[in-house]
């Protein structure tokens, strides 16, 4: 299927493992300069290499590129034949050597298909840039080490969001006299009254058929673009399993556009507001954190300066249009062959028609746009991210947290009423135009949802919601911490970190809180056993590795904002190198950090090899390493990939190479911790 008419990463589900089998053979790779890795209980090194991949491998000393905290720990991985110990030299950007030691072997990695060391340099906490570690006649990739490291990145990782917005022209920010981000600016996209499919833009160099007024998919098939459009009939089981009523059109202007694609999505909207929110609730809550570095004016948005903490802002005008994607009071629909009263719920999503092309800017969008059918899930969603937002904007809005109240608890009882909507009844994803974010579980939204609600309002009906859910501590399904911590599919464990962290009366909170301690404790085993320092491994890599990765990650940092534990310090900010270029293909999946970064994501209007587009604004992450390899771009370069490898920096790889508002949420939230461990006093241990 040709890029331009594929789902993008975000808008997928994972679809579990994949079926690559981890064979010796496969395995053991060697790198450009022909550094073999030698296959488990000291077989032959594989035939294939890390080229036959096309990976740019540079140096065999993989360090996280960015850099290092003084007072962090400091480990880099090496690739070598080698079974003994080989030495190492940490030298400043005078040259000069700051430190030396001998590497550690790990043996053979399976995740990456190569036999390596870890050198350890925590005892260096010499601030300085320039750094290089060289072992075996190679040096590294030039890295820092400094208290500030992560204070661009916390930013930047937040910075992307507005140039993600939809209904609003993208403009350069001005600060202090000086304009910034000018190659980001673009007209409003979707941003105009709906047209019908045959209808003529009345201006044909503004095609655009915007968000104004988006009414629901048809029920019958259309022609758009001389071709059979599908329709609800298609996607929902039948001309008779999903109604909306006459003339029923919903004013869905603003949002987050989801990923590569120009759609947008309740449900990941949901886990993404989630955990911006979290990171802001966070920097009030915790005792390790650098004061105002998330209040006004730390952004790059057109609301900086208004009194309002900016990250609030940007969430703000996502949260809002989530609220737009509510149905109506009182709104009867036909839902799987049965009139309902539907009002409460939210849509599940709504975008194009049609995959839109690639090279194009939404404000360029031609495709009409229309809404999809309310889902259980979506309302969920909609209920959970509104109750967390009202207790947050309660201080600097009351009348808007009032109205996200309003919107949650409506949402809670509609969702309540109409428990088993599922987003489509056809597994196959017949959705062109977007991803299906298919979940047929709710009972994990239904544990968030209730969560956020008690947290904010405190009322005993949703304490008792809470308590009753079989994903609460002592229920049936109370190992809530999975392979990802948690992501849009799997919110149980966001109810957890909330109730563990936010201050309740909840009767059981300290079996709460104990029960992320030891789900830290977990995921710092695995992180113990992985030679890259990361708190994931599965055999096979999943879609969005990266943010599982940092998921995993938040959670062991929540357990040493809960305990204050060094441990797990240390555990949480090593957690990151992976991400930054301390993998198997020494690449860092952030652009714009890191000597040898992704470049060349997936999107239709950012630029990858079309030069009129912007360039990738920096602190945007990357997809990652995924063993399934989904597109065809992956499946021609990749086959028969140790995990690790399983990425490619090219701009048709949606599978492996897109961008989301989630993964960046992670990211967000990650980077902003980060920073707090770097430049705030970290508490001693108990």
């Amino acid at each position: 299927m040709h890029p331009s008419a594929t789902p993008g990463a975000g808008s997928r589900p994972v679809l579990g493992a994949a079926t690559f089998l981890v064979t010796v053979a496969l395995l053991g790779c060697a790198d450009e300069n022909s550094q073999a890795g030698e296959g488990p209980a000291g077989q032959d090194s594989a035939t294939s290499t890390a080229a036959d991949f096309g990976h740019e491998l540079g140096p065999r000393v993989r360090v996280n590129q960015l850099g290092y905290l003084p007072d962090g720990p400091k480990r880099a991985t090496l690739v070598t034949e080698e079974h003994e110990p080989v030495s190492w030299q940490l030298r400043d950007d005078d040259g000069e050597l700051a430190a030396e030691g001998t590497s550690s072997p790990e043996g053979f990695d399976p995740s990456a298909g190569l036999t390596v060391h870890t050198i350890d340099f925590t005892e260096h906490t010499d601030s300085g840039s320039g750094y290089t570690l060289s072992a075996e006649g190679e040096p590294s990739y030039p890295f820092d080490i400094a208290e500030d490291l992560y204070s661009s990145l916390r930013h930047d990782a937040l910075n992307v969001y507005y140039t993600q917005r939809s209904g609003i022209a993208i403009e350069p920010i001005e600060v202090d006299g000086v304009l910034h981000r000018q190659e980001y600016e673009r007209p409003a996209g979707h941003l105009s009254e709906f047209l019908p499919p045959d209808a003529e833009p009345p201006d044909a160099d503004a095609p655009n058929r915007g968000d104004l007024q988006v009414p629901c998919l048809p029920v019958e098939r259309f022609e758009w673009n001389g071709a059979q459009q599908r329709a609800s009939a298609d996607v929902y089981g039948g001309p008779n399993a999903w109604r909306c009523p006459e003339g029923y059109a919903l004013d869905v202007t603003g949002g987050w556009y989801d990923a590569g694609d120009q759609g947008k999505y309740v449900v990941n909207s949901g886990i993404s507001v989630w955990q911006l929110l979290s990171t802001y609730e966070r920097s009030r809550n915790a005792e390790t954190t650098v004061d105002q570095a998330l209040n006004d004016e730390t952004l790059l948005i057109p609301e900086r300066g208004n009194g309002v903490p900016d990250i609030l802002d940007e969430v703000r005008w996502n949260l809002e249009w989530m609220l737009t994607m509510q149905v109506p009071a009182d709104t009867w629909m036909t839902i799987d062959g049965v009139e309902i009263n539907a009002g409460g719920m939210a849509h599940h999503k709504m975008h194009d028609i049609a995959w839109t092309g690639t090279d194009t800017l939404p404000h360029e969008d031609p495709m009409p746009r229309y809404l999809h059918r309310p889902s259980t899930a979506a309302t969920l969603n909609l209920a959970a991210a509104a109750a967390h937002g009202a207790r947050i904007y309660e201080q600097h809005d009351a009348a808007f947290a009032e109205a996200l109240l309003q919107a949650a608890e409506s949402a809670w009882d509609a969702a309540v009423a109409h428990s088993d909507i599922y987003r489509s009844t056809d597994t196959a994803d017949p959705d062109a135009g977007g991803g299906p974010y298919n979940d047929h579980e709710f009972t994990d939204e239904f544990y968030w949802a209730a969560a956020q609600l008690y947290l904010s309002t405190g009322s005993e009906v949703y304490e008792d919601a809470v308590l009753r859910s079989e994903h609460h501590v002592g229920g049936a399904e109370d190992q809530v911490f999975g392979t990802p911590a948690f992501d849009w599919q799997n919110t149980a464990a966001a109810a957890r970190l909330d109730l563990a962290t936010v201050e309740s009366d909840l009767v059981d909170r300290e079996a709460v809180v104990e029960s992320v301690i030891q789900a830290a404790e977990g995921y710092s085993r695995i992180q113990t056993d992985q030679p890259f320092g990361h708190p994931y491994g599965p055999q096979d890599y999943d879609w969005g590795s990266n943010h599982m990765v940092l998921n995993n990650a938040a959670v062991i940092a929540t357990a040493f904002d809960l305990t204050g534990e060094t441990r797990y310090r240390d555990a949480g900010i090593e957690a990151i190198d992976y991400v930054l270029g301390r993998n198997a293909i020494n690449n860092s999946y952030v652009s714009g950090y890191g000597t040898h970064s992704s470049e060349n994501m997936h999107s239709r209007w950012y630029a990858a090899d079309h030069e009129r587009l912007p360039p990738f604004p920096a602190g945007k992450l990357a997809g990652g390493a995924n063993s399934t390899l989904d597109d065809p771009t992956a499946q021609e370069d990749l086959d028969g990939c140790p995990p690790q490898f399983c990425y490619v920096d090219a701009p048709d790889s949606w599978s492996t190479n897109e961008t989301t508002i989630n993964w960046n949420a992670a990211l967000a939230w990650h980077a902003s911790w980060l920073d707090d461990m770097g430049r705030a006093e970290p508490s001693n241990d108990p």
